[in-house]
């Protein structure tokens, strides 16, 4: 499917474009132009066009994470009797870990700060959980005490707790769902931490539950960023809070 937009030709291209299929006759010509925004040129069929325009990673980072978060979470609620959640591994490090990384060094080419930093920042952090239970690292078992791992996964959990509250409040006008992912996974963390300090089983359930709305909350927003008139029937709102 593509569109196509009129353009004025006079003594010869302008500065910029192609000059592919320029009459010189100062008429009106057609160029076709691809969903993407590309102009389509068939002038060198044997040649690839390149385009500068990237994608946008958010999707990925954001369903990364959502996907990610939604098993863990899963995982604290006890759900089917799943204790140890050294499955979560594998999707800890390439999924949570090495796509949402991915993502932030994409969204550091498009010049996005925010996005630069939240991304590879949960990638490092999907990565530093599995990495615990990952036997050949010694982590757990460098704790024989229960209640000092206990205490030291607490402290774990806090500081990134920290980290999505600072990172919360530069989405204040952003959208709904964006500051709603935030500040739930911020609530999610700082349960989670003091799950590990208190041992209280409630308080560790709540948390697995606000990680697992915090999860598809991020989905839902990354099909948002999905969805575009060209490709969907309809649009996923989120709720724009940019400045009018």
């Amino acid at each position: 499917m593509s569109s196509h937009e009129d353009l004025k030709t006079n003594a010869g291209p302008e500065a910029g474009e192609t000059g592919a299929g320029y009459q010189g006759s100062g008429g009106v010509i057609s160029r076709f132009v691809t969903p993407g925004g590309h102009p389509q040129d068939n002038t060198q069929p044997a040649f690839p066009v390149f385009h500068r325009k990237f994608a946008n990673p958010a999707p990925l980072g954001l369903m990364s994470f959502g996907g990610t978060t939604i098993l863990l979470s899963l995982f604290n609620l006890g759900t089917r009797d799943i204790t140890h959640p050294n499955v979560l591994v594998g999707v800890a490090l390439f999924y949570g870990g090495f796509c949402q990384i991915l993502a932030g060094c994409m969204e550091w080419a498009c010049g996005n700060s925010f996005g630069t930093c939240a991304f590879t920042g949960y990638g490092a952090f999907w990565m530093s959980f599995g990495v615990i239970y990952i036997p050949w690292f010694g982590i757990l078992e460098a704790y024989t005490d229960k209640q000092e791992l206990a205490n030291a996964l607490g402290l774990y959990l806090v500081m990134w707790g920290i980290v999505t509250f600072l990172l919360t409040l530069c989405l204040l006008r952003s959208s709904v769902m964006l500051l709603f992912v935030f500040a739930d996974i911020t609530l999610t963390f700082f349960l989670l931490a003091a799950s590990e300090f208190t041992g209280n089983h409630t308080v560790h359930m709540a948390g697995g539950g606000f990680g697992v709305i915090g999860g598809f909350a991020a989905m839902y927003t990354a099909v948002a960023g999905l969805m575009t008139a060209d490709t969907a029937f309809w649009l996923l709102p989120v709720g724009d809070l940019s400045p009018k």
